[in-house]
């Protein structure tokens, strides 16, 4: 009797409550009005200390991403071109991927030189000769074809020299394809090693949005809108021609060459896409990239090849659109003619000299070996460098959304797209990675009465 009794006299339970998650595109979004509030007061108000914590923020977040950087290019480089041996026809995947990586860039290059010769960026901007100044380092076709092959194998590392990384990485992965079986041990700690660096890598990703909150408020509170307003054709030309690339080439050549929904491409590949524009790193993007870009369909074998490939050498932001800008810029500048055949050099240069970009923050060893190839003054690099954050963003963005885009384009011409997972692709891969759902449904908090 007394059991029963007690029984009965239980509160019932309630249904419990979930916590919802936050979805990673929103913190970056919160992140970005973040920032762009703190800049303002920043620089409104003069608010020294905030200043100096947003530049601290930022900086942190950069670090980490490049500390990741030599590392992860080697033994990613490696074992991607050791995957190939598990992929069919796999010479041929690779020269259609060089090949649409340079169509892809010829477009890019077009539409920037278009661009360029319609708007006349470098005219009334109130600038002048002498507000340029020489950079430190200069990139040349000498430099850029010598400093492949490094001296050593440890200054590639400590200087992050990643064209030298590249090509130690593509040497050794071709070595270790020749001896077979033998270099077996080798390749399972390379595998081990990229995967162990690419889990501390999403842990910094993680802090992307708390690094979007430095970088951006920084910027704003370094730079402010005055500065913006001298470069405003300029800045305006390179986010209007890598958006015409992003939004308008690569549909474009979704909808007819690879014959796949275009809006279902920027649903998967979104959150690498994001990322880019915040950190300006493809490199330090790469694993997000290679997430995307498998959940499009794209086989695994081959994506762990093209995104690396892509990371160090596919630019149609840094190297096709933004030099062929610069270069009539500082042409304009400088009251330099220049003629259809410097034209031609510049589309040359965005195509063959990519690589020279190598997948980091900033583009400036490129727009040197374009500007020195054309024999414009180097001092005009200087007119850029102040803006250069700014123009980065958008321009790192079109760099990843590339490196996304090709590998999905070949796949689908050789018939080994997975066309299902590529209409089912839309979640974020870092809220997957961290198991967000999962959490979703088990965290949960009581109801109270």
């Amino acid at each position: 009797m007394s059991v029963s009794a007690s029984a009965s006299t239980e509160t019932p339970v309630k249904p419990a409550r979930r916590i919802p998650a936050v979805p990673f595109w929103a913190q970056i979004v919160a992140g970005l009005v973040l920032g762009v509030v703190l800049g303002w007061i920043t620089r409104s108000y003069d608010v020294q200390w905030l200043h100096t914590t947003l530049d601290k923020i930022g900086h942190i977040f950069v670090q980490l991403l490049k500390l990741a950087v030599a590392p992860l290019v080697f033994f990613a480089i490696l074992v991607s071109i050791t995957n190939l041996r598990k992929v069919n026809n796999a010479a041929r995947l690779a020269s259609r991927t060089l090949l649409w990586f340079m169509i892809t860039s010829l477009i890019a290059v077009a539409i920037g030189l278009v661009i360029g010769l319609v708007t006349n960026p470098g005219a009334g901007t109130g600038l002048t000769p002498k507000d340029g100044q020489k950079p430190e380092h200069a990139g040349s076709w000498l430099d850029f074809l010598t400093g492949i092959v490094p001296t050593d194998v440890i200054t590639p590392f400590t200087e992050l020299n990643v064209l030298q990384i590249v090509f130690m990485a593509a040497v050794a992965g071709i070595a270790a394809l020749k001896l077979g079986e033998k270099a077996q041990p080798i390749l399972t700690l390379s595998e081990s090693v990229l995967e162990l660096l690419q889990k501390a890598l999403w842990w910094v990703i993680r802090l992307a949005p708390l690094g979007t909150v430095g970088l951006i408020g920084y910027a704003i509170a370094d730079y402010g809108w005055d500065l913006i307003g001298k470069y405003a054709t300029f800045t305006a030309d390179v986010y209007i021609g890598c958006a015409l690339v992003l939004f308008g080439v690569y549909p474009l050549l979704l909808a007819t060459v690879a014959k796949v929904n275009p809006v279902q491409f920027f649903k998967g590949a979104w959150p690498a896409i994001q990322l880019a524009f915040v950190s300006r790193s493809s490199v330090g993007t790469m694993p997000v990239t290679v997430k995307v870009t498998e959940r499009l369909g794209v086989p695994k074998e081959y994506t762990s090849f093209a995104v690396p490939f892509g990371a160090t050498t596919k630019m149609d932001g840094c190297a096709a659109i933004y030099p062929a800008l610069a270069a009539i810029f500082i042409a304009q500048i400088f009251d330099v003619q220049l003629s259809v055949g410097d034209y031609l050099l510049i589309a040359f240069v965005s195509v063959v000299g990519s690589a020279a970009t190598a997948g980091l923050t900033g583009a400036t060893v490129m727009l040197t070996l374009t500007l020195s190839t054309l024999g414009l003054p180097l001092e005009g690099v200087g007119l850029l460098m102040a803006i250069d954050p700014v123009l980065d963003m958008m321009r790192t963005a079109t760099n990843v959304a590339g490196q996304a885009l090709v590998p999905v384009v070949v796949a689908a011409r050789e018939k080994i797209l997975d066309v299902d997972a590529y209409n089912s692709a839309s979640a974020s891969p870092v809220d997957d990675e961290y198991g967000v759902r999962d959490a979703e449904q088990k965290v949960t908090l009581p109801v109270t009465a």
